[in-house]
């Protein structure tokens, strides 16, 4: 069995060649991996062609379409009957692949499989960790906002991926609309593994005007999604929720205390994880 790798990259030169070499480092080798360039106007593709492996494909045609495309188009590109995402500024544990594909193998009934997460800053400095519940959520659960899914750790079966695609309008909240549209389609199987086997980047999202944005965006998406699901009185309460979410993160990003936001994500790591993650750290820079 083999996967197809999506990494679409805007910009992403201080990052890209770790990502890359982090894929190039795995455990599990029959791959291809596709490099998305979505209108760099930085090195970024430049350092996706210096990677000569015959199973790396680069895609740009010198547009910036946002992410949603760009992933509609890895699914529509991939080989394989099974894809793997990965952001341009993450790493992933060098036996991410082997065992998220050893558990969708075991379980026929499942569509995706997700990790947990350690998080780390922009010197691949670890900060954190975050472990995921296996718990799977329903349409009214996702509603309110919050999901136990880690989007750039997904390995899904690529039918399920065609039988739900990105809704390409939607660029900052593409990931909660997944999942939502297609729990309420029943269509929406999935083991979320309690192993941080994916090394996130999440400081790049602790920003008011990115988190701003991204409330705004899954507010229209809760009033695309709630009829039949929630009571109106149910919805208004949810998107109050949200308003109040904003006035938290203006209110922090005034007094600069952005940090308490991703501090409240996760939770301390052991001397175990640390020498863990070092341990990965290594083996992935080893690659040339």
């Amino acid at each position: 069995m083999y996967i197809s790798i999506g990494i679409p990259f805007f910009n992403a030169e201080k990052f890209l060649e770790d990502a890359i070499k982090s894929v190039l480092a795995q455990t599990f080798q029959d791959w291809e991996l596709i490099l998305v360039d979505d209108g760099s106007t930085d090195r970024s593709l430049e350092i996706a062609r210096s990677f000569l492996d015959p199973r790396i494909r680069i895609i740009s045609d010198g547009y910036n379409r946002r992410l949603p495309y760009r992933l509609n188009q890895i699914i529509s590109e991939a080989k394989y009957d099974i894809i793997a995402r990965m952001d341009a500024d993450d790493l992933m544990a060098v036996d991410r692949l082997e065992k998220q594909i050893k558990v969708l193998n075991e379980n026929p009934e499942i569509d995706l499989v997700v990790t947990s997460l350690y998080s780390i800053g922009n010197k691949n400095e670890i900060l954190g960790k975050r472990i995921f519940s296996t718990h799977q959520m329903q349409p009214k659960e996702i509603l309110q906002g919050l999901t136990n899914l880690l989007h750039p750790s997904l390995l899904a079966r690529k039918a399920w991926c065609q039988r739900n695609p990105y809704q390409e309008n939607n660029c900052l909240a593409e990931d909660y609309e997944l999942w939502l549209s297609a729990a309420i389609k029943n269509d929406f199987n999935y083991v979320v593994m309690q192993e941080p086997l994916y090394f996130y980047r999440e400081v790049e999202n602790v920003k008011k005007e990115k988190m701003i944005r991204g409330y705004n965006t899954q507010i229209e998406v809760i009033k695309k999604y709630y009829n039949n699901i929630i009571a109106d009185r149910e919805k208004n309460r949810i998107l109050l929720k949200f308003e109040i979410k904003k006035i938290i993160v203006k209110t922090l990003d005034f007094l600069k205390l952005m940090k308490i936001l991703h501090s409240r994500r996760i939770t301390a790591v052991s001397d175990e994880d640390k020498n863990f993650y070092i341990s990965q750290l290594e083996l992935i820079e080893r690659i040339k």
